[in-house]
């Protein structure tokens, strides 16, 4: 299949999937969310055991596309809607994919890019990587990526990094449980395949049915909070402080926000 957002290379029983949208940081567009649906399709019907997945460049996802955030301000609300289930689709299909998938993160990974980085079952990165779940700076809301975050650092460390918005390094998110390993860089790709490899000479049945084990112990509470998270990620849409704050963004001026009720 052809990709317009990313590319799919196949070594022996390894697939890599490669962001190619460089001069754009790797920026989640629409395009961008169909295409990692439709590889992961296509690598877990092929006959890969492991699926690496990096970005081009010197970016590994710098969040969502500027053209993306600029669309939607003229969203209808049924619109709104769908743009969040596609997210939440997006991330679903990363977090449960059923081979074991790891992340080689080689340079930034802001907001839905964070989300891709630490949401597949292994997270290499760099030390100079950075990560961020920065939605409350533009008055948006990291609604999505709570339901799975949560679950993986517990409560209080959910509240200081999506209340603050801040941005922190690899030894930090190694620190938090978000990273699995801290890689150089020149030799990111070579433990990211190492690993591949290891992993694809164990049963590639035991493998898929220990992730099923594992997803099913919260499928059920996961799906739930997900249809709650799409709703509130649609509602915000339409707040004062959204079309505040993504106005600031994008004109690159300090937000005005509005006196909370």
């Amino acid at each position: 299949m052809g990709y317009s957002t990313l590319q799919f290379a196949i070594e022996g029983e390894i697939g890599t999937i490669t962001l190619a949208r460089p001069e754009k940081r790797n920026a989640i567009s629409p395009e961008m969310i169909g295409d990692l649906l439709g590889v992961l399709d296509e690598a877990e019907k092929s006959a890969v055991r492991v699926v690496i997945l990096t970005g081009a460049g010197s970016a590994f996802c710098a969040g969502m596309d500027l053209e993306a955030l600029r669309n939607l301000s003229t969203q209808t609300p049924e619109q709104h809607a769908a743009d969040a289930e596609r997210m939440g689709k997006m991330f679903y299909r990363v977090y449960s994919f059923p081979k074991p998938l790891i992340a080689a993160v080689n340079g930034p990974a802001i907001a839905g890019g964070t989300g891709l980085a630490t949401l597949a079952d292994f997270t290499l990165a760099v030390p100079e990587a950075k990560f961020g779940y920065t939605e409350a700076r533009i008055g948006f809301l990291p609604a999505v990526v709570s339901v799975f975050l949560l679950r993986q650092v517990g409560e209080k460390i959910t509240r200081e990094l999506l209340l603050t918005g801040k941005s922190f390094d690899a030894a930090e998110a190694h620190r938090l449980g978000l990273v699995t390993e801290i890689v150089a860089a020149d030799k990111l790709m070579t433990r990211a395949r190492e690993l591949a490899q290891a992993l694809a000479a164990l049963s590639p049945t035991s493998l898929k049915m220990t992730k099923r084990l594992i997803l099913r112990w919260n499928e059920k509470e996961i799906q739930r909070d997900l249809e709650i998270a799409i709703r509130e990620s649609a509602e915000i849409r339409r707040t004062a402080d959204f079309r505040e704050g993504l106005s600031a963004f994008l004109e690159k001026h300090a937000p005005k926000w509005q006196k909370s009720n």
